[in-house]
């Protein structure tokens, strides 16, 4: 999921239109126990996120490892029989990045080895370097001043804002009946007068803008000076570190250091010797590569055609983020969701069902530095929510479902403000009440790919997913690896997906839209 993560809160869970779930064809109970004996019995879903995780390895936004994600999905939604199986180019992008060596360790006064991880887009070290440190702990203008003369040649040490803390809560949690009360019982608050500006809002606001300009003053402060590498950290706990890109992407972007983040632990053990006079040495190598000579970004799609003469020309889409960040394997952020999403059109294959409309899967490249890999193919097959000129294919989309919020089972849907959906939604969940799916809620979900076909007008819906430890341990960190897979939560959100998509392909009318949304600015949802 993409750091702009946003809960907003929209619509209201009426239920006043129990007519409209029975619209349409619904499937039939031996159809639903089919999908669940398949699912349950002879996933393969743990397989797909093994390929995804360990063999084709962290899948960074242009890199290769994406490239071979790419390669491989396409392969294999064709080995199961799909159609249509393509590489899709969704637009301009930027570089590609790979790491190929990472090493940190300090020295002196004595030797232990760090944990850290190169930022992204950063470049390496051009070979080993032997260096001393020094702390740089600066939130004014002025504060930077006393550092002047004191960089060149040395490993910048930068502060940590969130120091670890012993925590006497659980990792892992599931959401609880109150939790998934609440969520359904939502009602929206009627449109209220804008309120009066919040000065402390502005306050902090205004802060944070001081306080990147700092951070940018210091970042050619560092590079004018000659310093040679940087480390920072954004927090975690116990060696667990949270990752991001330390340049821009861009083609043209402008140089930076050498810069590894590293686990709080570490950093602060080097921050508390430098500080008290004992001298710290430093160990350190990357090697990063830069790819400049294809700026696309890409998409895997692929179908399973409709089979009513009418009908099939109409889509039901289903996806999720194919793309990672680099410290780990990405494994609920988000290849647990592209397994979810593969697994269930293999069992609707396996299965032998004869959707209505054509299904289509989309894995979407680039989600993290923004929502483009979905944002580049709304706009090429929709609408450009810039100017909200409709393609043809708009008409023909029935739904959108998305699942982008970690490794654990399904326990409802949000339907994203749309009225008309959630009585039809109630109605789906029925068969699946025994594995713990029962939620609709009217809430808006935000920071992911469900929100491209929203923006446009689209019935695009997130699903509702227990946590686990995905806010606490996995999410854009170097524990986000295979272990954190639990086996049984998969499953059962691919048979919940699969008779959703279904459900979706056999009725007789699409699924109920929002009023078209109005022209947005560039760039915004």
């Amino acid at each position: 999921m993409t750091l702009l993560r946003l809960f907003t809160l929209a619509g209201s869970l009426a239920l006043a239109a129990p007519a409209l779930a029975q619209q349409g064809t619904k499937a039939d109970a031996a159809t639903l126990a089919k999908i669940k004996d398949e699912g349950l019995n002879r996933s393969k879903v743990m397989e797909t996120a093994f390929y995804l995780t360990d063999v084709c390895g962290p899948r960074l936004a242009g890199s290769e490892g994406l490239a071979r994600a790419n390669e491989w999905t396409k392969k294999q939604l064709t080995d199961w029989g799909l159609t249509k199986a393509n590489i899709e180019p969704w637009g301009t992008f930027g570089r590609g990045w790979d790491i190929d060596k990472s090493y940190v360790a300090m020295t002196a006064p004595y030797y232990h080895t760090l944990i850290g991880a190169p930022k992204a887009w950063t470049p390496g070290t051009n070979g080993l370097l032997k260096k001393s440190v020094v702390v740089v702990k600066a939130t004014t203008e002025a504060e930077l001043d006393k550092y002047k003369g004191q960089l060149r040649d040395k490993i910048v040490l930068l502060g940590v804002a969130n120091a670890p803390k012993p925590s006497f809560e659980p990792d892992a949690r599931r959401h609880t009946d109150e939790e998934l009360k609440k969520m359904a019982d939502f009602k929206p608050e009627a449109p209220a007068t804008p309120r009066p500006a919040d000065a402390d809002a502005e306050k902090r606001m205004a802060d944070r803008k001081a306080l990147m300009a700092v951070r940018t003053k210091l970042a050619d402060m560092m590079v004018s000076e000659g310093a040679a590498a940087v480390l920072s950290s954004r927090g975690g706990s116990d060696g667990t570190f949270f990752t991001s890109n330390g340049a821009p992407y861009a083609a043209d972007a402008k140089p930076v250091l050498p810069e590894l983040e590293m686990a709080p632990e570490d950093q602060l053990r080097l921050i508390r010797l430098a500080e008290a006079g004992i001298p710290v040495q430093l160990e350190l190598e990357t090697r990063t590569r830069f790819q400049s000579q294809d700026l696309k970004g890409y998409n895997v799609v692929a179908e399973i055609p409709g089979t009513d003469k009418k009908l099939k020309s109409e889509v039901v889409m289903l996806g999720g983020h194919l793309d990672s960040w680099h410290a780990a394997t990405g494994a609920t952020d988000n290849a647990a969701g592209c397994a979810i999403m593969m697994e269930a059109v293999r069992i609707l294959k396996a299965t032998g069902v004869q959707p209505r409309r054509t299904i289509r899967i989309a894995l979407w490249g680039e989600e993290e530095q923004g929502l483009h890999g979905s944002r580049g193919y709304v706009k090429n097959h929709f609408a450009d929510p810039a100017t909200m000129q409709l393609l043809p294919e708009h008409e023909k989309l029935a739904a959108y479902f998305n699942l982008d919020n970690g490794a654990g089972k399904i326990r409802g849907i949000y339907a994203q403000g749309n009225e008309a959906a959630a009585p039809i939604f109630q109605d789906w969940l029925k068969p699946f009440a025994d594995m713990g799916a029962t939620t609709v809620t009217l809430r808006n979900t935000g920071g992911t790919d469900h929100l491209s076909f929203d923006a446009v007008g689209l019935p695009g819906f997130q699903f509702i997913q227990d946590p686990l430890d995905y806010g606490t341990r996995t999410h854009h960190t170097n524990m986000d690896t295979y272990e954190r897979l639990p086996a049984d939560d998969l499953k059962q959100a691919s048979v919940v997906v699969a008779s959703f998509v279904y459900q979706a392909a056999m009725r007789d009318a699409k699924l109920p839209r929002k009023p078209l949304p109005t022209v947005k600015p560039e760039g915004r949802m």
